[in-house]
């Protein structure tokens, strides 16, 4: 990966930092490849805060950095060398030849490119008074007017990480998004709860959720990051419930990760030189949405097995890589296989209550967008009625002691499973069967036989020799 991190003139380079603020008029741009580079990033810090704070200080850049073949042009705040916050995080500016920031006369901030100066993004605070833009202490990119009143701040479009002092309301969220993916997460404020969400085309399923004890019939309003916790208040601005640090040191940032979507808190660690997380929400890899791939089991001792789903003559169906049941749809196509022993970590509202299993097998079948579903029952019997969830993705799948309220079903095409009864549209399937075994489970299983039979050889051995 080929990096150029430059500075310009507003750094004053004898200090080693730049000043924090810039005023109307100011324009920089930073020169982008001809061609493409693969791994490219090129920044142009251009604001830093004082050197009076724990760890690391914030720095503003402009970046250019190569991606999909093309180059996006942002600007960016850095706490060290992490991305705290950017202006391209929920929609990318590419463009070519320069990236540009500029504070114009009228108050407002814009990147603009290409041999046009097409303009990619603003702040949109033309005519509003605007003065100069500020770096605070805080790591919150601010446009003031002469009465030093804020006329916008970064604090009100987050992206994936929630600073110290900053606050989240109802109305905001933290997103990050994985790599190669259609898939997103989200850290949202809902008013009896605070949740994770995995997004997946329409649909959010939740992953991970607390409720504050101390509700008493009011909203949560907003939360707040402190120095040791994560605070939640209602609209009255009373604490009813916190998150703690397991650790002393001062929290910087909370995290919600691009690719295993948990919810950290993060110190600096002096000893080690760089950030260290505090806390997880998620403290286990098969709690996390997306530990293993479509169509994938992750099991007690968190490795992913693959549905080894066998279909008549034509061998393994699913690698856990394929969509098993892409253009399939109603019950003269497809059928469900119940998984044994597994549930899904997603979560959503109920499709349909007060039916059975088979109902709800039937719904899924008949839904095209379907393609699992989870049956949990009022009573410890699969056939009395309960609750039935549909979902539109097989992710989150994870190995269970034995419940008999739970049936995880995924949709299959017809005639998956040699064995499957014809007369039926579901069918109970054991995952030990298909090699969704847990190694270690697996390797007590192999050593339990060859301790009976090295144990049966030396009893024949030994009736042998009395015998004789």
């Amino acid at each position: 990966m080929k990096i150029y991190e430059l500075f310009f003139l507003i750094c004053w380079l004898a200090r080693g930092y730049c000043t924090s603020d810039i005023h109307i008029g100011y324009q920089v741009s930073l020169a982008i490849p001809t061609s493409y580079s693969r791994g490219f990033i090129g920044r142009a810090f251009l604001m830093e805060t004082d050197h009076n704070q724990i760890g690391p200080n914030f720095r503003g850049a402009i970046s250019v950095e190569a991606s999909n073949d093309k180059y996006t042009c942002s600007l960016d705040v850095f706490l060290g060398d992490v991305k705290v916050w950017s202006s391209g995080h929920l929609s990318q500016f590419y463009t070519i030849d320069k990236c540009t920031l500029q504070l114009t006369q009228y108050g407002d901030l814009l990147l603009k490119g290409g041999l046009d100066d097409r303009v990619g993004w603003k702040a949109g605070t033309s005519g509003q008074g605007v003065q100069r833009l500020d770096l605070l202490g805080t790591g919150n990119l601010v446009l003031v007017d002469a009465m030093n009143l804020i006329k916008w701040q970064s604090f009100n479009f987050p992206t994936n990480i929630m600073l110290w002092g900053q606050r989240l309301s109802s109305r905001t969220r933290l997103t990050s998004f994985p790599s190669n993916s259609s898939l997103s997460y989200s850290f949202e404020i809902q008013y009896d709860k605070i949740a994770l969400y995995l997004y997946s085309g329409k649909s959010k399923y939740s992953y991970w959720e607390y409720t504050p004890s101390d509700l008493d019939g009011l909203n949560i309003t907003y939360v707040e990051l402190t120095s040791n916790a994560l605070e939640i208040f209602n609209n009255e601005n009373y604490r009813i419930g916190r998150i703690t640090s397991d650790k002393t040191e001062p929290l910087r940032f909370l995290a919600l990760g691009n690719s295993t979507g948990n919810l950290g808190f993060y110190y600096y660690s002096y000893d080690k030189g760089k950030f260290e997380a505090s806390y997880q929400a998620l403290n286990t890899s098969c709690d996390l949405p997306l530990a293993c791939k479509p169509y994938g089991i992750c099991t007690f001792s968190e490795k992913c097995s693959c549905i080894r789903l066998i279909k008549r003559g034509d061998g393994l169906l699913s690698d856990c890589t394929e969509n098993v049941t892409e253009g399939i749809c109603g019950r003269n196509d497809s059928q469900m296989l119940e998984l044994q022993g597994v549930t899904s970590v997603l979560k959503s509202n109920p499709y349909k209550v007060n039916v059975t299993k088979e109902i709800c097998a039937n719904l899924c079948l008949d839904n095209c967008t379907c393609v699992a579903a989870l049956h949990f029952s009022f009573e410890d019997d699969p056939a009395k009625p309960g609750e039935c969830y549909m979902y539109g993705l097989a992710r989150g799948v994870k190995q269970i002691e034995r419940d008999g309220r739970l049936s995880y079903m995924v949709k299959v095409p017809k005639g998956t499973d040699q064995g499957h009864d014809k007369h039926s549209h579901w069918k109970k399937w054991i995952p030990i069967v298909v090699g969704v075994v847990d190694g270690v489970v697996l390797l007590l299983v192999l050593g339990g036989v060859g301790y009976y039979i090295i144990r049966k050889r030396r009893k024949s051995c030994a009736d042998t020799g009395h015998s004789n």
